[in-house]
């Protein structure tokens, strides 16, 4: 396989063209929002004679396996027809190299077959974009129905008053971030989103294990990763009058940038990231990305493979104010939901597979330069506090990773006054 660029196979739709094939589906008249590529999940144990059949086809394949940490490079496949994930057992072809390869949904079904399940691939995006323009419109219909509804303000106990005194966002404080003892010292967390601006003051000295996915440097653009990367990891004291925004401030910070400066990737960038958490066994795999594609085999797979490994893999629940959106809903990734400051489920807030929920309205946190400091709102900040959380229970205990680390996240979550499909297990809390 080739790994110079052409301009030929599947190079021109896996680099850094991922903004241009989305200019090109949004000229179709079509509401789906794909590729025109598919992604074939194989069955547990069968991607090797998956691989090869393809390659029987005349199929030039590149496998993540070839690059160092299994980094793949979309923007560096050549000539290559498909490219396998070792890792979640995925490839992802075009659909003349499907076509050339006979493969069909037809063949997925036959017991013989290697095949799970092919199904086409979607383009993913940072949760909150769709909706930055509804916010203040959902902002005055907040204040109308907490008038008219009544519901239900918590009030803070007396930790979370004296931890808003010490200075930490309203978030921190409600997850009991700033009194415990932890600080994700040596527990691998990885970002999958815009970026991360690796020359912020409030980073330095701090890990960083980077890799793009879109054909564009890891230096965020955007500003959705850098402000999710603030939240997870950002440090335990920012300078100057800045109150604590960051939760594991001594985690090695793995940002995959899957998604371009514009803020859309597809489920090939968003899995080849996964792929790469997963070969670098980051304990905590945080995802503020999704679209409004049904559950996928692929994502489901690679949850599988997350937690098989000692992986634990969150994703955004999406701000559609509909059902969750994917790739929370597969059934192996935890699903957020977003909590206004009063605890109640923001309206934006998407809901059904749900299994917990964290702050995600008006979250400070950091921003590229020279604005250092930004307050955004969606699923997409409530994420990272449940990642940063994650990463310090897994401090407390070496055992604690894949489910037993889901599995901890439920228990000790504070339950809120709301169904299950819209909080989960409750609000997501930190170890003392």
């Amino acid at each position: 396989m080739a790994k110079n660029p052409t301009n030929g196979g599947a190079n021109g739709a896996n680099g850094s063209g991922i903004d241009n094939m989305l200019m090109a589906a949004l000229q179709h008249s079509g509401e789906e929002l794909q590729t025109g590529r598919y992604v074939i999940t194989y069955k547990e144990g069968a991607l090797e004679s998956g691989t090869s059949s393809l390659q029987a086809e005349g199929l030039r394949t590149a496998d993540a396996r070839d690059f160092a940490d299994q980094d793949i490079s979309l923007a560096e496949l050549g000539d290559a027809d498909a490219f396998v994930l070792p890792e979640i057992g995925v490839a992802v072809v075009s659909a003349a190299a499907l076509q050339k390869s006979r493969v069909s949904a037809v063949e997925a079904l036959a017991q013989d077959s290697p095949i799970e399940a092919v199904e086409p691939e979607y383009f993913a995006f940072a949760d909150n974009v769709a909706t930055e323009y509804l916010r203040g419109f959902r902002r005055a219909v907040d204040i109308i129905v907490m008038d008219f509804e009544q519901l239900g303000d918590l009030e803070p106990d007396d930790s979370d008053v004296e931890a808003e005194v010490l200075g930490a966002t309203w978030g921190l404080a409600r997850c009991k971030v700033p009194p415990s003892s932890r600080s994700g010292a040596g527990i691998r967390l990885a970002v999958l989103d815009t970026g991360m601006d690796l020359g912020h003051p409030d980073f330095t000295g701090r890990q960083f294990f980077t890799q793009t996915f879109v054909g564009q440097p890891v230096q965020d653009l955007h500003s959705h990763g850098t402000h999710c990367i603030g939240t997870a990891a950002g440090p335990l004291a920012p300078p100057g009058v800045t109150p604590r925004y960051g939760i594991a401030y001594k985690a090695p910070i793995y940002p995959g940038k899957v998604l371009t400066n514009s803020g859309s990737g597809t489920t090939a960038s968003v899995l080849a990231g996964m792929n790469w958490a997963i070969a670098n066994r980051c304990a905590v795999i945080s995802m503020s990305l999704g679209s409004s594609s049904p559950v996928q085999a692929a994502y489901t797979a690679a949850g599988r493979a997350a937690l098989v490994r000692g992986c634990l893999i969150v994703a955004a629940a999406g701000n559609s104010g509909g059902p969750t959106g994917s790739p929370a809903n597969s059934p192996t990734i935890m699903a957020v939901a977003s909590l206004d400051s009063n605890l109640a489920p923001s309206s934006f807030s998407s809901f059904g597979k749900i299994e917990i929920a964290a702050p995600g309205r008006d979250v400070l946190s950091s921003v590229p330069r020279p604005t250092r400091y930004g307050v955004k709102s969606g699923t997409s900040m409530a994420t990272p506090h449940v990642a940063g959380c994650a990463a310090l229970w897994a401090q407390t205990n070496p055992n604690l990773r894949g489910q037993a680390l889901w599995n901890k996240l439920i228990a000790t979550a504070r339950p809120l006054p709301y169904p299950r499909t819209r909080v989960g297990a409750g609000l997501v809390q930190a170890p003392a």
